[in-house]
């Protein structure tokens, strides 16, 4: 996984690699975007960070799974600690922006480790009802892997 914020046009508002990746981590979601066979398409997602990969759960069928198959190449966004600032006509923020390449996980046991891992984000009082939720559901569960490329960070204080 490469930090590059050279290609940030306001390089004075830079947000550092570990504030970048501990935004990455804690983000309640991010937006994935795609390119599809219908055009560009854009979705809010709930998501886990493992390591350099962003995980995903889908339905095993629908446009996130037809667009991943028609190009792999994704961007993903997340923005944090936003408050709107009205009488200064400004919001202050910070986002992290992620490229990186997408694919449908195949392996039984990745898939099953996202998917807690996503319950220990999301619903960590609910780990064993979430391990169970698993058992019953996962075959008829999609997950997506977005490989981490390249990460920038800005934001706005």
């Amino acid at each position: 996984m490469r930090f590059d914020n050279s290609q940030v046009r306001r390089q004075d508002r830079l947000l550092g690699e570990a504030e970048a990746l501990e935004l990455l981590r804690m983000g309640e979601y991010g937006v994935l975007s795609m390119h599809s066979p219908e055009g560009a398409y854009g979705v809010p997602v709930n998501y886990v960070l493992d390591g350099d990969v962003i995980y995903v759960h889908c339905a095993p069928e629908g446009r996130k799974l037809r667009s991943v198959e028609h190009d792999p190449k994704v961007s993903f966004c997340v923005v944090g600690n936003v408050s709107l600032k009205p009488e200064e006509f400004t919001t202050h923020y910070s986002s992290v922006i992620v490229e990186g390449c997408a694919s449908m996980v195949v392996d039984e046991q990745e898939k099953r480790c996202a998917l807690r891992r996503l319950i220990e984000k999301y619903s960590p009082q609910y780990v064993e009802s979430g391990n169970d939720a698993i058992q019953r559901s996962a075959h008829r569960t999609a997950v997506i892997a977005i490989k981490v490329e390249s990460l920038s960070a800005k934001c706005k204080e």
